[in-house]
Order: structure tokens, then C-alpha cells, then sequence
């Protein structure tokens, strides 16, 4: 996730001043709702237009008759699926036969994170009627967390997912956003402040649910999701009923110094432990990484001709702050269907 404008930038000596040693996560009792919707509460009828679902996503081929299940990619904050995705992940996974879906956002991610949800509701509605089978997430930042938003309100679309794959996503937020957000910020920036309604809501009562396997690969060395070191990297997931694995970047190979823009785009150790959840059941396991990676300099599909303009390309189009979503003083307000329904 991304802040508009340079504030978000001025706000990280801030911020390193507010983590000091750094500052715990807090985890939910478990099971425990608190003033939330319990955890088997029917999800509300979508309210985003069905056609604007649909055109929000896309997918490299046919949905029909596949041997493996099909992939749905959600970008980050401020960004598009070609963005994000266009030159790294999907021409790997085309690669390798894979067939993927991607999801475009409102506002290139920068709105109301709960309207962002329907969308990853309908996409996996969609995509597993079409094919038969679970689908497969992998998300970058907000786009790691914002199909657990999904999962916690729509309970029926947990019967539709197998993995759930995240690229430092703001799963507990940033206490950049804590910060910066003091003035006026997109809503979805608002949301992913570590102490905000939003984060309270998504995380009650279970991180995760059973029947879903969560990787996690996250880097110590983040600039926007912070802070996230072990033990208590906000990206995270520790509660719940779903097999969890969350790797660092640096448990794999020490020296990797990838920051945030790098983990979701080019880094080939991240790229490495989003493959090997694809290809394997059950989440990824780190020692099955193989530390050859750790001296590769880019991951597959990503060309080396042309990736200093496409790397730059994507920041460039992050820091662009032109069609995002008009920033408010505080954050969206939380939907009716977040609490309990009473009779």
C-alpha cells in the first residue's frame, strides 16, 4: 500500500521514531469477535453493479476444463494489474502453463477498501464456478490482504479457496499510515493504518479459516509495511484455523536487501516461495526454497532487457497520485454488515 503524494516518505523517520524497538502486533483472543460480526454470519448482497464486476476482470485464456486450479492476482494500492503484474508474474506464470485471472480495482486501489472486496468476492465466485475448481490468490501489499476482508465476511467464498499468497500485504497495516494520515489520505490509506476500524474489523475473531493454506513472504527490510521484522512483522498471520506459513525474504537468504516495490514485482526469493505454495499443497516451506535463488538477481518471466524502464514504470505510476481516489479526513466509515444482524 501507498500513500498519495510525499508524505508518506516525509512521515518514515516518524514513524521509526513511533516503532522504537519495535512494537508488537496485537493478536486477536482467538475465536473472539468483539463487537464484529461473528464468524459465520451470512455476507450482504454485493453492491457494486454486476457488469462493473465483471469488467474488473480479466483472464489469460479459457476457465474451462483445467488440470490446475486457476490464480487470481490483486495488486497493490495505486496500481493496476499490468502495472503490478504485466511484466513479472504473468509472463511467469504463462511460462509455466498457468492459467491466471487478474482483478482491476476502483481507483487504482486507493478507494474504499470494502467496495474492493466485492470485487475479490465476485472474482472468486466467478472463477470457480467457470472452472470447477478452488481458486488461488496471490496479492501484493493491499492485495495480499484485501481477499481476507473477503474471506471474513462472505464466509460462503471460503469454500472456494485453496491458497491464499501474499507479497508483504498490509495484513495488521502500517504505522505509516498511523502517521501520515493524521491530515487527509485516500480512504484506502486510511484503512491500512495499523490502528484503524478497518484493521480492527478484518482481523476479529480469526485471522485465518480452516481448509485455506496462507503464505506469507515478507522482507525485513520494508519501507511501506511497517514495521516487519520477526517475531512481529505485521504482514504476519498468526490466528485461526488455516495452515499459516510466514517466511521472510532473509530467512532464506540473509543478504537480501529487497524493499517493498521490489518483493511484489522482481524479487526471485519471493517469487520462489509463491511457486512453491502454487506447486505444492499445503502453504510454502521454506526449505524447499533452494538457495540458488538467493544469487539470482531477478525472478522468471521478468526480462532483463527491458527492466529498468519497466521497474521504474510501475513506481512511477505508484507515486503518480492522478486517479486516485479523493483523500478525506478520516477513514470510510464501517459497513452494516461488519456487526452482528440482530433480529
Amino acid at each position: 500500500m501507498r500513500r498519495a503524494g510525499r508524505r508518506l516518505v516525509t512521515a518514515v523517520a516518524a514513524a521509526v521514531l513511533a516503532v522504537g524497538g519495535g512494537t508488537a502486533v496485537a493478536v486477536p483472543a482467538a475465536g473472539a469477535t468483539g463487537e464484529f460480526a461473528p464468524l459465520d454470519q451470512k455476507g450482504p448482497r454485493l453492491s457494486v453493479p454486476k457488469a462493473d464486476l465483471d469488467a474488473a476482470l480479466s483472464c489469460n485464456g479459457s476457465l474451462r476444463g483445467l488440470g490446475q486450479d486457476p490464480i487470481l492476482l490483486v495488486p497493490g494500492t495505486t496500481l493496476t494489474p499490468e502495472v503490478n503484474f504485466g511484466w513479472n508474474y504473468m509472463r511467469a506464470f504463462d511460462q509455466r502453463g498457468w492459467r491466471w485471472c487478474a482483478l482491476t480495482l476502483p481507483t487504482d486501489a486507493t478507494g474504499d477498501i470494502q467496495v474492493a472486496g466485492e470485487h475479490v468476492v465476485h472474482a472468486l465466485r466467478t472463477m470457480s464456478r467457470e472452472s470447477g475448481r478452488d481458486v488461488d490468490v496471490v496479492g501484493y501489499s493491499q492485495g495480499g490482504m484485501v481477499p481476507r476482508w473477503a474471506l471474513r465476511f462472505w464466509p460462503d467464498t471460503r469454500d472456494l479457496v485453496d491458497d491464499v499468497i501474499g507479497l508483504s500485504p498490509s495484513n495488521h497495516g502500517t504505522v505509516l499510515a498511523d502517521v501520515s494520515c493524521e491530515q487527509e489520505c485516500t480512504p484506502a490509506n486510511h484503512q491500512q493504518a495499523s490502528l484503524s476500524r478497518f484493521m480492527q474489523a478484518l482481523n476479529s475473531g480469526a485471522e485465518t479459516f480452516a481448509g485455506i493454506d496462507y503464505t506469507v513472504a515478507y522482507t525485513a527490510t520494508d519501507e511501506i509495511v511497517v514495521p516487519n521484522t520477526p517475531p512481529n512483522a505485521s504482514s504476519a498471520l498468526r490466528t485461526g484455523d488455516g495452515r499459516i506459513a510466514n517466511i521472510a525474504l532473509q530467512e532464506v537468504c540473509p543478504a537480501n536487501a529487497a524493499d517493498h516495490f521490489a518483493i511484489g514485482s522482481y524479487d526471485p526469493v519471493g517469487y520462489a516461495i509463491v511457486a512453491d505454495a502454487l506447486a505444492h499443497d499445503g502453504p510454502a516451506v521454506r526449505s524447499r526454497i533452494p538457495l540458488t535463488v538467493c544469487a539470482q538477481v531477478l525472478h522468471p518471466g521478468v526480462d532483463p532487457v527491458t527492466f529498468a524502464s519497466d521497474h521504474a514504470g510501475m513506481v512511477r505510476y505508484a507515486t503518480d497520485s492522478t486517479g486516485d481516489a479523493a483523500e478525506t479526513p478520516a477513514e470510510p466509515p464501517l459497513a452494516p454488515y461488519v456487526f452482528p444482524r440482530h433480529p
